[in-house]
């Protein structure tokens, strides 16, 4: 069979991405918090903020798990073809 799924990101690339992530996640709560309005209206864009994140987590994890899925689905045909190619004899005459 083939060889196990190799992760196609470098250590680079997640770091870049959780910075990147922190970053703009901590200037937006910053932002948010020294607007000069009232606390019902900070409140309301925090909890918008924190949708928004989870939202994020969500559809990420969703993307993963599709892709995860037809990448497992295409394996399995992959095996299956691989098994009836070995089980094949070209040279076998039935009924003889």
């Amino acid at each position: 069979m083939s060889a196990p799924m190799q992760s196609r990101t470098t250590a680079a690339y997640y770091v870049q991405a959780v910075l990147s992530f922190t970053l703009s996640a901590t200037a937006l709560a910053a932002g948010i918090a020294y607007l000069p309005v009232g606390g019902w209206t900070r409140a309301f864009l925090g909890i918008g903020l924190l949708y928004t994140v989870t939202s994020s987590f969500t559809l990420a994890k969703v993307v993963r798990d599709r892709q995860e899925s037809s990448d497992t689905v295409a394996r399995v045909d992959q095996a299956r073809l691989e098994k009836l190619l070995s089980e094949h004899d070209p040279f076998k005459v039935d009924g003889v």
